[in-house]
């Protein structure tokens, strides 16, 4: 393994629990960083998390809302880094918990703010929002970091929103040389991969019931979206932290981490490209009785600012990040639990020797 600047730090992971703060914390371990985890519940059942947790060092259950009991962790276990995962992620449960939503994700990311303002030791902070905080009006284009921030429903909004609260903070605190924290702020979205069982996502969706030998419903299966594997944003995430560590200039920098731009394809094509993968399996298209609130048909990034600033570019294309996810199921669904972690090792592995023979990206 490459020396790196996670090798024996203390590393902070809110929402360590869920789909990618699992990932994040198993890579981050194997990179020699002492995990501290943070969140309020483990958030699915079956959950990725029941395979990793033995390599996390610490396991607070604590709502990030709870600023005083947020305090006391930062104070006890004094983080060199932390990730700040910790969201209500689902865009259909913001239609039916707006208020949970904002909650979460504005004040659960100021609390994050407001304690490493006060804190006494260095530290480097990786806010990590998404793609659904820009103003989303379905252009062709992809959108940039200084494009404008909004949101139709409720957890896009809530998203924006968040990056405002970052804004301010970067803007009124962060920014003075005797500043001891430095921050980056990471988007991305529609995240695929092995391990992801939430509610309302068309991964998971399809995966329990092709693991059950039923047909999924698919109610937009002509949305595009950026596909991209899970551990593409984790390492564009890992890479931030590094390039913040080394570089002070890069305070308070907002980046983008997406798939190629040819990676952009319709929900029908990612299902379509799993089923290949899944003997036997099949959906159902349920977009004519339209019966869900507003989803955006089209969203595309931009990711030139994090190949010029950070060095880094995504490594998979489209039929390897299927392919990956779908293999990931299988395994974990006729093989069990111990072959479902070893997978997950395997594809981090596979997936940082791929990335620097294709010159992806760097840690060191």
């Amino acid at each position: 393994m490459p020396s790196n600047i996670f090798n024996n730090k203390n590393v902070l992971v809110t929402g360590h629990t869920g789909f990618k703060g699992t990932w994040l914390s198993l890579w981050l371990s194997k990179l020699g960083g002492r995990i501290i985890g943070v969140s309020d519940q483990v958030p699915t059942k079956p959950a990725h998390y029941e395979l990793i947790k033995q390599y996390v060092d610490k396991d607070y259950r604590v709502d990030i809302r709870d600023l005083e009991s947020f305090k006391k962790i930062v104070k006890d276990e004094t983080p060199d880094l932390i990730f700040h995962l910790a969201a209500q992620p689902i865009v259909l449960k913001s239609y039916e918990a707006p208020l949970e939503t904002f909650s979460v994700n504005t004040m659960g990311s100021a609390n994050i703010l407001e304690t490493v303002r006060n804190i006494n030791h260095k530290c480097s902070v990786v806010m990590i929002t998404s793609d659904k905080c820009y103003d989303n009006v379905e252009r062709d284009a992809g959108y940039y970091e200084t494009d404008r921030l909004g949101g139709k429903d409720p957890y896009s909004g809530s998203k924006g929103a968040a990056e405002l609260i970052i804004r301010s903070y970067v803007k009124s605190f962060f920014n003075k040389k005797d500043s001891n924290v430095k921050l980056g702020i990471g988007r991305a979205g529609n995240v695929i991969g092995g391990g992801d069982w939430a509610k309302h996502r068309i991964i998971p969706d399809c995966i329990r019931s092709w693991s059950k030998n039923k047909k999924p419903e698919i109610r937009n299966p002509l949305a595009t979206r950026p596909w991209q594997h899970v551990l593409e944003p984790l390492s564009g995430y890992l890479c931030l932290a590094t390039k913040l560590v080394q570089n002070d200039n890069l305070n308070g920098e907002a980046f983008n981490f997406g798939p190629h731009d040819e990676q952009n394809h319709t929900v029908k094509e990612l299902v379509n490209e799993l089923t290949s993968h899944w003997p036997g399996s099949d959906w159902i298209d349920t977009s004519s009785k339209n019966l869900t609130p507003h989803e955006a048909g089209l969203l595309k990034l931009n990711c030139e600012k994090a190949h010029k600033m950070l060095g880094w570019k995504a490594t998979l294309n489209f039929k390897e990040t299927s392919h990956w996810t779908a293999e990931w199921y299988r395994t974990y669904y006729e093989k069990g639990l111990e072959e479902g972690l070893q997978m997950t090792f395997d594809q981090i592995d596979n997936y940082m020797k791929i990335s620097k023979d294709r010159n992806s990206f760097s840690l060191i």
